[in-house]
This record gives structure tokens, C-alpha cells and sequence, in this order.
């Protein structure tokens, strides 16, 4: 790939501010961009409107500069681009790749769920809604054949939405634009050509590689590295009380991040700050030597 024709990104949703599974995500896309000379975008996922925190969005920026992660231009808020959004699901709609769902949560209590623990829809309104009920969401038909697609750090893999997934909502019972078709919007409008992200995003894929199919755009290259987890087996989390950043020993807890993405670095950068720290990780970066398994996180003191 030429140099300058990589333009990764990094899109954390601001609930609460960057815990160490997050910067470990961020330093493997802020790598793998700097690496190749590419430019590296910030985003802030604040779709869900009654999920985000007041002040957070800013206190990540901050964490990030502190840990020398710097972005290039401008942060893209997605709660500034519902018109966009609206505009996708038009076209989705005029192509008959969407329809109105009036399923309740309750009501799809009792369907099967697949391996990642999601609700595999049963197609209740796939061809039109129930009489007497009316829309409350909008589900993009998933094809059932199985879609291959590559990922940088796991290699060949597959899926096939219509028997792991069901058809998917693109927009919310609630009114708000789901995940699925506000992250392919705003990829292909940033330029995004590498997806680097974290592991428990990696069966997403298949799903966004069909709308952008479905909406005419380009598919960056994707790449999923190892979950961060307490010593419970938890994914780090805002749920699973993960701790912010800690504001000290920053240049031990980068240390600890590169560990985590298959680079040591040597005895002599022992104490070093971040900046230098990746400036080493920059050289030597490779994604394909990220292991694949999980990690436990370890306190730095």
C-alpha cells in the first residue's frame, strides 16, 4: 500500500473516559497507521445519546495526548451527522434492503442467540409487519450464503448472516441511527482505508461489509486485536468497572500495551515515556505478530 494513501481511524464511544483495554486498541491502530506514514483520524461514537457522558469525549482527547497518541485533523462527531445517516437509510430503502419491524425486546426474548451471545432474528416482519402492529425499528435483510472476508491478525473467515445474525437493525425502536450504519457512513465519508479495532468487534464485519456492498462503498482492510480482561475473564469495560487511565507511570502502562501487542520493548527503554516508547513500537510494528488470545491486564503501581 502507498504510504500515503492509508488513513486509519480511532472511534471510542465516550461513556466514560479510555481504560486500559481501550489504549490498548488505540496504540495498535495509531501503529499501524504511523508505521506506513498514514494519517490517523479521531471519531467519537456518541450515537447513543442517553449512554454518553457529559465531558467525556474531551477527557479522552486528553488521555490520548497525554499517552502521545496525536490525531490528525479535525474529531467527527456522529451526533452531528444524523442528515447523513438519514440519507443511507433512504437508500437503503429505495433499494428494498430494509424493512419496518415492530418486534419488541420482549417478544424476541425466547429466539435463539448465536455464539456471541446476540438474538439471531427470527424474520417476524421480514415480510411486513403483523396487522394491528406498527414499525418501531429498521432491519436490513441479511443474504444467507456465507460471505468470506479477511482480517489482518485472524486470517480467513466467514459468516453467514441470515442463519449467526438475522436481519439486523440499521435504525432504533428509540429513533437513533444503530451502530451498524453510522460506522460505514462515516467510514467511507472519513476515506477510511484500515479498520484496526478491538477483537469483540470482529463479528460486526460481515454485517458492515454488507451495507457498504448494498450502499456502493469500499470496504477498508480490517483487523481485530486481543481483548484486554480482568483476572475474572471479563472484558475491560465501563460495565465491568474497568479503571480510567491512570494519570502516573504513564510510560510503565504503555509498556504494558505494547507487551500486549507482541512488542517487548528492550531493557534499555525501561522508564522511558510514551512518546519515546512508540516511537521504538513505530519501527518495529508488524500486526501480524499480535497474538490472537486475550490478555490479563496487570495493575501498574
Amino acid at each position: 500500500m502507498n504510504p500515503t494513501s492509508y488513513i486509519g481511524r480511532f472511534a471510542p464511544s465516550p461513556t466514560g473516559p479510555l481504560h486500559f483495554g481501550s489504549l490498548v486498541a488505540a496504540v495498535a491502530s495509531w501503529l499501524d497507521a504511523r508505521a506506513v506514514g498514514g494519517c490517523w483520524l479521531v471519531r467519537m461514537e456518541d450515537l447513543d445519546r442517553p449512554r454518553c457522558e457529559s465531558g467525556a469525549a474531551d477527557i479522552i482527547l486528553h488521555q490520548l495526548e497525554a499517552y502521545s497518541l496525536h490525531w490528525d485533523g479535525e474529531v467527527l462527531l456522529q451526533s452531528q451527522r444524523d442528515d447523513a445517516y438519514a440519507a443511507a437509510l433512504d437508500a437503503l430503502k429505495s433499494r428494498g434492503a430494509v424493512f419496518p419491524c415492530a418486534c419488541t425486546r420482549s417478544q424476541l426474548a425466547a429466539a435463539p442467540h448465536n455464539t456471541e451471545g446476540e438474538i439471531i432474528y427470527p424474520g417476524t416482519c421480514r415480510k411486513g409487519l403483523p396487522a394491528g402492529t406498527v414499525g418501531r425499528a429498521w432491519r436490513c435483510r441479511a443474504p444467507n450464503v456465507y460471505a468470506p472476508f479477511n482480517d489482518r491478525v485472524h486470517g480467513e473467515l466467514q459468516q453467514n448472516l441470515a442463519r449467526e445474525v438475522g436481519d439486523f437493525v440499521v435504525k432504533r425502536a428509540d429513533g437513533l441511527f444503530a451502530y451498524q450504519l453510522a460506522v460505514v457512513v462515516d467510514d467511507a465519508f472519513q476515506n477510511i482505508t484500515d479498520i484496526v479495532r478491538g477483537a469483540d468487534l470482529l463479528w460486526n464485519t460481515p454485517r458492515q461489509i454488507h451495507v457498504q456492498t448494498l450502499l456502493g462503498l469500499p470496504t477498508p482492510r480490517y483487523a481485530h486485536v486481543p481483548l484486554i480482561i480482568n483476572a475474572a475473564g471479563q472484558k475491560l469495560s465501563k460495565q465491568t468497572l474497568a479503571p480510567a487511565l491512570p494519570e502516573h507511570a504513564r510510560g510503565a502502562v504503555m509498556a504494558q500495551a505494547l507487551a500486549l501487542l507482541g512488542k517487548t520493548p528492550p531493557v534499555e527503554l525501561i522508564g522511558a515515556d510514551p512518546a519515546e516508547l512508540l516511537a521504538w513500537a513505530r519501527a518495529h510494528w508488524h500486526i501480524e505478530n499480535v497474538p490472537l488470545r486475550p490478555s490479563i491486564a496487570n495493575e501498574v503501581s
